[in-house]
């Protein structure tokens, strides 16, 4: 005869914590503790673990996920952290102290990129109006001369009507 007994929300929200932080001992020995059935205990944290772990995958986000603004405000809030505050700035993120300084680099880099790009595009602008205006010429006399040979045809069909 199976031996049915409720436990109330509390007491199983405590037992799951004390098996998420159980360390090196096993669920077993918890359970022993608890004075619960080991099979309950771990069906308990096939119900609560999913859970814990769709949410843990929403908050988590990979470096390369950062988006640029949010790079620039993890860049600001870091600032003159330094040591072991910076890595524990870094943990609660799911970052490393390298993803930071890439970033730092990147938007140096970004700015002096900056500065000589606007001058290439200015250049590129030209360079794309001066192959419009060459295209359109093109363009233009390609059609004239379509238009003689057309007339040339007509004329000489013309004159050889007026042969026979």
């Amino acid at each position: 005869m199976k031996r049915i007994s409720t436990y109330s929300a509390a007491f199983k929200e405590q037992a799951l914590s004390k098996v998420l932080s159980r360390g090196d001992r096993t669920v077993q020995s918890v359970a022993d503790e608890l004075n619960v059935s080991v099979f309950t205990l771990k069906n308990w944290m096939k119900t609560i673990v999913p859970k814990e772990r769709k949410l843990s995958l929403v908050a988590e986000k990979r470096p390369q996920d950062w988006s640029r603004e949010e790079q620039l405000i993890a860049l600001h809030e870091s600032h003159g952290l330094q040591g072991e505050a910076l890595n524990a700035w870094c943990r609660e993120r799911g970052l490393f102290a390298h993803h930071l300084e890439s970033w730092r680099e990147s938007f140096c880099t970004l700015d002096k990129e900056g500065q000589s790009g606007a001058r290439e595009l200015r250049s590129l602008k030209d360079e794309n109006q001066q192959l419009k205006r060459e295209l359109l010429r093109k363009e233009k006399a390609l059609a004239e001369a379509a238009a003689l040979l057309v007339l040339q045809k007509k004329f000489q069909a013309l004159w050889e009507d007026e042969v026979k």
